[in-house]
């Protein structure tokens, strides 16, 4: 571990902004986890990222040393829609785990991106390099991994002004008499299921979901759904809020068993996926086709209309 010292010569700079002016080679989100792990004391004590400095004060970063990736690298035979120096953009299938945790330390995105390429960010730490947004096990589609610090700061950024492009297909239970909508309902943790998420007001975050429908059948409806926002599990909870859960979802989906649909997991697919390019500024938008399995969903739905 090497430590370094600052003295601040002027005040009123969060610390974070303040040390990475200094640093430029260290992100602000390095810098803030630092700060959170405590590796940053100012006049010997530790402070939040918030943290003002104030003329006169004495800065110790601790740099800690890099931990090595206890995540082995697997060769698979990934679907790679683009991939450049700075982003790459994956068609993830259903029933993969994007980023190793307890019970899936193998057979993830992450293992597969690992033997792909050697240069993904570090910012998400060592068990999910390079991964900025994530889709859930049973979701397929498009995700878009950094593979520099810059790109992921810049990727991550866009995700919190709102300025990325989410298009997601579903199969919903039901039928949506609107034509389009727009659900604004915030999602927390289930207070009464921990494992799950829900619409509260407890320890919620702002969640928007704009959805039209595509096509009706008899008793379930395809809708396109665009994320305003991307909180966890965040379309499957607020169809289910509206009424119409997605076929196949074993969380939030409908109580009956979905036998009659050729699909493991919940009928959801990340269709299309827009972003700014980090470093060319130019916008880029990519499409995944629907995969087989929610393309057989449709053709009995087109069959039993």
């Amino acid at each position: 571990m090497e430590t370094y010292f600052l003295k601040a010569e002027a005040g009123g700079v969060r610390i974070d902004k303040f040390i990475s002016d200094q640093y430029p080679d260290w992100s602000r989100s390095l810098i803030q986890q630092w700060i959170k792990d405590g590796n940053i004391k100012v006049n010997g004590e530790t402070v939040k990222n918030k943290y003002k400095v104030v003329a006169g004060d004495e800065i110790e970063i601790n740099e800690p040393e890099l931990q090595p990736l206890n995540v082995e690298a697997e060769e698979m035979d990934l679907d790679i829609i683009y991939e450049d120096s700075d982003v790459l953009v994956v068609n993830k299938p259903r029933g993969m785990v994007v980023h190793p945790a307890p019970g899936h330390y193998s057979g993830t995105l992450v293992n597969g991106l690992m033997a792909h390429c050697s240069d993904l960010s570090g910012i998400n730490g060592v068990m999910r390099p390079g991964i900025v947004h994530r889709i859930d096990k049973d979701t397929s589609g498009l995700l878009m991994v950094a593979k520099n610090d810059l790109a992921h700061e810049s990727l991550v950024e866009q995700l919190k002004n709102k300025t990325t492009k989410r298009r997601y297909y579903a199969i919903v239970s039901g039928i949506i008499a609107h034509d389009k909508g727009t659900i604004e309902a915030p999602i927390g943790r289930n207070p009464d299921d921990r494992q799950s998420m829900a619409v509260t007001e407890l320890n919620s975050r702002e969640a928007v979901t704009h959805f039209h429908v595509i096509e009706r059948f008899s008793k379930h409806t395809l809708v396109a759904c665009e994320l305003e926002t991307g909180r966890t599990h965040q379309i499957r909870v607020h169809m289910k809020y509206i009424g119409f859960p997605i076929v196949g979802d074993p969380k939030y989906g409908p109580r009956r068993k979905q036998s009659d649909f050729p699909i493991e997991g919940q009928a959801l697919h990340a269709e299309m996926l827009g972003f700014i390019h980090p470093r060319t500024k130019e916008e880029m938008v990519f499409q995944a086709p629907l995969p087989e399995d929610f393309e057989n969903c449709l053709e009995i739905l087109k069959k039993t209309s």
